[in-house]
């Protein structure tokens, strides 16, 4: 189904959209807004995917784990691809998510789909790893009880 909307209805949209622009303010400024919105959205992806950069290897060097920080620049990443591609939606949904309080948006809304995909792929909440229900399944000492025994014969 998503191919669907992806290869069909997505072109379909884009140029409904660019026929009422031009309609609108004219062939010509509707070919300049297009053709400007490339250079714009690639020096905003430039700037954005430094920031994204910094974060990540800040996380790092703290000793973080920088899975928000890897989500952020995948987000940045697919905006910027969005903004190469022409047409006024994809540039809009990708300068969307160059911008940092709607990527922080866009960033929960992936975060919360992720997990309770992963969770119906699975079969495990990740959010609560530690349940009842995923403890059955470990075959590790969870509760700690093994003893460390300094037995003679073990030592050769």
């Amino acid at each position: 189904m998503w191919w669907f909307v992806i290869f069909v209805l997505w072109p379909l949209a884009e140029l409904f959209v660019i026929v009422k622009v031009s309609e609108a303010i004219g062939f010509f400024w509707m070919l300049v807004l297009l053709i400007l919105s490339w250079p714009i959205g690639t020096r905003i992806l430039r700037s954005q995917g430094r920031a994204a950069w910094r974060q990540f290897a800040e996380a790092v060097q703290t000793g973080r784990e920088p899975t928000e920080e890897m989500l952020n620049g995948a987000l940045v990443l697919f905006g910027g691809l969005l903004i190469l591609v022409p047409g006024f939606i994809t540039d809009a949904v990708g300068l969307l998510l160059l911008i940092p309080p709607t990527r922080a948006l866009a960033r929960r809304a992936v975060g919360r789909h992720r997990a309770t995909s992963f969770g119906r792929r699975w079969g495990v909440n990740p959010r609560n790893s530690g349940s009842q229900a995923n403890a059955a399944h470990q075959e590790y000492d969870v509760d700690s009880t093994a003893v460390d025994v300094d037995h003679p014969e073990l030592n050769h």
